[in-house]
């Protein structure tokens, strides 16, 4: 009988929140990987940001021994996922290392937005799916609710569904029988050329990157030259092994095997997620499919509070890229913020995320601009630039139109939300496509939606009209034509390029009066009248005033005659204008602040 017979290689996933990393730490447990006796919450999720977040970040990989009831040995390869769609391509490519999935639904929530995406992803590999149902000691759990769902919602028979509690550790020994009997052993030949799938990797400060692995056909071993297909890079094999809470050697990977390979590569931007793994001197004849370079949706400035820390946070970022790939950085000179960083990332969560890294992990102060996307604008000339922020458009004259990137957005909510809910993807500018009745009390609704207007509050604005009862998932659809324009700010008369935004026409309105009203409260009082203005080309389209401090200069005229005051007053109102032409108005750091951070609050 073959190795690969007792071999499983599956992964768990889940809507946030539903015990993905709970059932993790239970079969960890069960397995005896880990003791339970030091009772550490979510093992596998090793940053503090993923355990403040109670998400996981960075996938994470462990093979754990397991001896079934007839008594056979079996290694179980749990392939760990990210569990937010800012990383649903890493989902994809740690779920094209499986045969199978724990599809882990709420009893009290049930099938959420997410669970069905994810399910998708799944079905789409062609794996064994294993319906659970988690948190089933719960005083709100609905169980026959949560098998329904799974019947109508997935097609799955609610009959095979496990019942469990993560937490408690309630029939976790049912899920470890499952995994051995439901999901297929994994195929391959270890004589044939290698073909391996690189699904993660992560960098280690003295070994280099640990690039992990999922071996389809032939065998890594140690002293081989492979090549990255895609990327080009070539290196020699230092180490290989398998993933045990920590690296365990071994002599070689061979084919349906999960595990990692030491090469002394320097970066993770060096290959890309996805890659496929062959021999130099005897390669394969195609690489596997679904690879796709990793893409930024969400730019940002990140600027140091205190000028001398660039540095610190210079190095802070490069130090995070040799793990994260997806993070894109260069320098950028704001008249406003000073130096700082133009960032790219996958989406508001990963900024988030990076953002708290870098204040927690390297103790930096940090400001973050207002989120923008990448725009896609057609020259008239008939060349194509992608620009990230308005002060990177070109002249208007050479513009022929402009595309902004969409999504296609799928809502589950509770049937009494619909209203408000239609309502507020109709002021986001959005398509409602199809709306499809789940069972009596909701509705998925699915729509299209502008990606720059779902990255400010879209989503916190969805959890208050809905008290928190909607789900929310979204992929990357396409870039569409669109009446995207620039908006300036002046501040007496003088553009502010820090604050000039890339916005739709038809709320440039509304945007342009809400900066001008903030920036008349922040920006402190002069000797003279100050004007600030939104505008779109030559045209003012919103105007605040700031009033002039006014000093009495007739307090020391008593009584006499009136024109004595007359000609104070005009000395002084001609001082004003004199001033105003030559004055100019510093604005406060706090101000550029206020309005690059909560530019969309109207």
């Amino acid at each position: 009988m073959s190795y690969r017979q007792n071999i499983r290689n599956f992964s768990i996933i889940a809507h946030i929140d539903h015990g993905k990393s709970t059932l993790a730490d239970r079969i960890l447990e069960f397995t005896g990987v880990i003791d339970k006796s030091k009772n550490v919450e979510q093992i596998l999720d090793s940053m503090q940001v993923e355990r403040d977040h109670g998400i996981t970040v960075k996938a994470h990989t462990v093979s754990v021994p397991y001896r079934a009831q007839d008594g056979i040995e079996y290694t179980l390869n749990l392939i760990d996922t990210p569990g937010h769609v800012d990383f649903s391509y890493e989902v994809s490519r740690s779920l094209g290392a499986c045969e199978g999935v724990l599809l882990l639904i709420d009893a009290s929530q049930g099938v959420q937005a997410q669970t069905l995406s994810n399910f998708y992803l799944a079905l789409e590999q062609d794996l064994e799916i294993i319906p659970v149902i988690n948190k089933i000691d719960l005083p709100s759990a609905h169980i026959e609710m949560a098998k329904e769902q799974i019947e109508k919602d997935l097609g799955l028979p609610a009959a095979d569904a496990l019942q469990i509690s993560a937490k408690s550790g309630i029939g976790i020994d049912t899920v470890l029988e499952a995994i051995v009997t439901k999901i297929p052993p994994p195929k391959g030949d270890e004589n044939e050329k290698l073909k391996a799938l690189v699904f993660d990797s992560y960098y280690d400060i003295y070994r280099g990157v640990i690039v992990k692995v999922r071996v389809y056909e032939g065998s890594v071993k140690p002293g081989d030259v492979i090549s990255f297909m895609l990327s080009g890079k070539e290196c020699q094999v230092e180490e290989v092994g398998m993933m045990r809470m920590k690296l365990i050697k071994k002599e070689a990977l061979q084919a349906g095997e999960v595990g990692y390979i030491i090469a002394g590569i320097k970066s993770v931007s060096e290959f890309g997620v996805g890659d496929t793994i062959t021999h130099k001197d005897r390669p394969c004849a195609t690489a596997l499919a679904g690879y796709k370079p990793a893409k930024q949706y969400v730019f940002a400035g990140l600027f140091p509070i205190e000028s001398e820390e660039f540095d610190e946070l210079h190095e802070a970022l490069f130090k995070l890229k040799l793990n994260d790939a997806s993070l894109s950085f260069e320098k950028w000179n704001s008249g406003a913020l000073g130096m700082g960083f133009k960032c790219g990332f996958l989406g508001l969560l990963h900024l988030q995320i990076i953002q708290e890294r870098l204040e927690k992990e390297f103790n930096l102060n940090i400001i973050s601009t207002v989120p923008s996307v990448e725009y896609r604008v057609a020259l008239t000339k008939g060349e194509m630039i992608y620009i990230e922020s308005a002060t990177e458009l070109p002249d208007p004259s050479q513009v022929d139109k402009i595309e902004e990137p969409y999504v296609k957005a799928r809502i589950i909510l509770p049937n009494e939300y619909l209203g408000t809910v239609l309502q507020l993807i109709q002021d986001r500018r959005g398509i409602q496509k199809n709306m499809i009745y789940i069972d009596s009390t909701r509705i998925e609704v699915v729509c299209e939606l502008p990606l720059a207007e779902i990255i400010y509050d879209f989503f916190d604005k969805l959890k208050s009209f809905s008290r928190g009862y909607a789900s929310f998932d979204y992929e990357f659809l396409e870039f569409r034509e669109s009446k995207v324009i620039r908006m300036d700010i002046l501040v007496n008369g003088k553009p502010v390029d820090a604050l000039a935004q890339m916005v739709h026409e038809d709320q440039a309105y509304s945007r342009g009066r809400n900066v001008c009203s903030k920036l008349s409260e922040l920006i402190p009082q002069q000797l003279f009248v100050i004007p600030v203005q939104a505008a779109v080309g030559g045209k003012i389209i919103a105007r605040e005033t700031i009033k002039a401090l006014r000093k009495d200069v007739t307090a020391k005229c008593y009584g006499g005659d009136i024109t004595r005051k007359r000609k104070l007053l005009e000395r002084q109102k001609e001082g004003k204008k004199r001033m105003k032409t030559i004055g100019n108005v510093d604005i406060p750091q706090e101000a550029f602040i206020e309005v690059l951070k909560r530019g969309d609050d109207e």
